[in-house]
């Protein structure tokens, strides 16, 4: 299929905007912006979050972005999960499989910046009460998980010039060896800290050469640019890497 023109992909854009003011094309809309090239949860009247599935983009709602992402990685672990009604079983079958190319984002979401945080102290386990809020809240949806980044006392070192590691608001959540099992079971989780960004006052997450910011959300999953890309480390191909807003 031949990529649009310039023009042609104006004229797709003014069609998916008279499609999704549209109560009945609505669905036409999604369709007319990825052949556009253009990523139609920039859109500020769009369903805050969208999965790429098989048969297309499909819009969610935040509330059931959250029950998705839940419900999935709660089933990958063998653990009662919730119901998911109304919820396109594709959608279901993308964030539980990932793209049947290899592992990488399928979900992404909207978010707003918070306001009016309060400066936080470290806690005794060397986090911010907010970065505490991330592993306990992940910790009851995926279990026990090997983390590392942050330590009692807080850490100085290992980490990246002004790493938000440095003040106890990021963590780490291995996926170690990297290989391809790890990689979608690293997705689920990241695509589950999206879901939940704006509740738990995520600011990043980066995983697998990708990186979703909170500032830049309209414009989904970015290339992240390691230092060195020869580093499975850096490229954050064995860990998840989450941070939560500062004051």
């Amino acid at each position: 299929m031949p990529t649009p023109t310039s023009r042609g992909r104006r004229v797709l854009v003014i069609l998916a905007v008279l499609a999704l003011c549209g109560g009945g094309l609505a669905a036409v809309g999604p369709w007319l912006l990825a052949r556009a090239g253009i990523d139609g949860t920039a859109l500020p009247w769009a369903d805050p979050c969208s999965v790429d599935t098989a048969d297309g983009t499909v819009m969610l709602s935040l509330e059931d972005a959250r029950l998705a992402t839940t419900a999935v990685a709660l089933r990958a672990r063998g653990a009662e999960a919730p119901d998911t009604p109304g919820i396109d079983s594709a959608v279901l079958k993308r964030l539980r499989d990932g793209p049947p190319a290899g592992p990488g984002p399928s979900l992404t979401c909207r978010a707003s910046s918070p306001e009016g945080l309060q400066e936080q102290d470290l806690t005794e386990s060397g986090l911010t009460p907010r970065a505490q809020e991330v592993l306990d809240s992940v910790t009851e949806v995926f279990g026990t998980m090997s983390v590392g980044g942050y330590e009692p006392g807080g850490v100085s070192s290992g980490h990246g010039e002004d790493s938000a590691h440095y003040e106890g608001r990021a963590i780490d959540f291995f996926y170690r060896p990297v290989s391809e099992e790890n990689r979608r079971e690293g997705w689920l989780l990241a695509h589950w800290l999206v879901a939940h960004a704006e509740e738990l006052h995520v600011a990043n997450v980066i995983f697998d050469d990708k990186i979703w910011n909170s500032r830049g959300s309209r414009g989904g999953w970015w290339p992240y640019q390691a230092p060195d890309p020869d580093n499975a480390i850096l490229r954050h191909l064995d860990h998840v890497h989450v941070d939560v807003w500062e004051a």
